[in-house]
């Protein structure tokens, strides 16, 4: 059990003694050809940029056996670097067995109940009315499959970027789908649901989670929209009589569900539903970035973020009392 401040608990100037992650890690020449390594390090709460530069006792032991997802004991002090904390390291070693940490204490999670989520998951499978969906999405969400789902992070960096992050988003746009359902019944519910919880079903191969979040090879290379295709395709292929129509819909949910050609979907919404799945995953994942970025981000004795190259802009922390949270009910309870 780690015993050590959160990285985001501290202040400029504030002394480091932490084991952490090694989330990058990168060998770099200077200008004068001297080598240094580029690190981004990071506990549960913060990533933090960092140098190691060659004058560092360690350095060379450090760039034959650093790499990403590795557990390192670093001392120094929390600097800032143009707005942005980085750590200034005086000393750094790999950490050792007897030392009793793993990256897996490293790595953050969803604040929700797993097993609630869980539940919440399979329940709404077994309202989907549709006897074809519904067997697709009963072979698809089981056993292994099932587990890496809701173990996968929904990204690497910017939303959900967190153990069960997928599972957990997903449930968010399920709920605005059904909302917008209710809005427009012209939508077919069935349909867009299972667009819902299939649409990033391919991250499960897409990213690797089992220390720092990466991209696998396959993930490189073909991306977590061609991939859930394939296996929706694949697993379409074992269900008899399945309509072709629904299946060119629902497959169509899948590969325009990123909105933008420029986003990497091969094709854009040209469904009610599609429209509907594409920014319902756009409002899931941009709230849930914002509030992570508000709670890590904020410049010292301010209310603003340094400026977040993904939001394309800085952001603003209020402190408005919100009063309707106080039976800590929402619309979904």
């Amino acid at each position: 059990m780690l015993d050590q401040p959160e990285l985001a608990s501290l202040s400029k100037g504030d002394i480091i003694n932490h084991f952490l992650l090694v989330k990058r890690s990168d060998l770099r020449l200077t200008k004068q050809n001297k080598e240094y390594i580029a690190l981004e390090l990071g506990d549960k709460s913060l990533s933090v940029q960092s140098n190691l530069w060659d004058d560092v006792k360690n350095f060379q032991n450090m760039k034959n056996n650093i790499n990403t997802g590795t557990v390192v004991k670093v001392k120094g002090q929390l600097d800032e670097y143009q707005g942005a904390p980085q750590i200034k390291i005086s000393e750094i070693r790999l950490a050792k067995e007897e030392d009793n940490v793993t990256p897996l204490d490293f790595i953050p999670r969803s604040h929700r109940d797993l097993n609630e989520m869980k539940a919440e998951f399979t329940n709404r499978i077994k309202k989907i009315s549709n006897p074809h969906l519904n067997r697709l999405l009963k072979n698809i969400f089981s056993n292994e499959r099932f587990e890496k789902y809701t173990t996968a992070p929904a990204g690497k960096l910017w939303h959900h970027s967190y153990i069960s992050g997928l599972i957990e988003h997903t449930l968010e746009i399920i709920k605005i789908c059904d909302l917008m359902c209710d809005i427009h019944p012209e939508l077919n519910r069935d349909l867009l649901i299972a667009g819902a919880m299939l649409h990033d079903f391919g991250k499960i191969e897409e990213l690797s989670f089992d220390s720092a979040f990466e991209y696998t090879d396959k993930g490189k290379l073909l991306g977590h929209i061609v991939i859930a295709s394939m296996i929706v395709d694949e697993e379409i292929k074992k269900i008899k009589d399945f309509p072709e129509e629904l299946k060119i819909n629902l497959l169509h949910l899948i590969l325009s569900h990123q909105g933008k050609l420029e986003h990497a979907s091969p094709v854009v919404p040209k469904t009610l539903e599609a429209i509907t799945l594409y920014h319902a995953d756009e409002l899931s994942a941009k709230v849930n970035a914002y509030k992570l970025t508000l709670q890590s981000e904020i410049k010292q004795n301010s209310k603003w973020t340094k400026f977040i190259n993904l939001a394309g802009t800085d952001l603003y922390s209020h402190d408005l009392e919100n009063f309707s949270d106080i039976d800590n009910k929402t619309l979904f309870d």
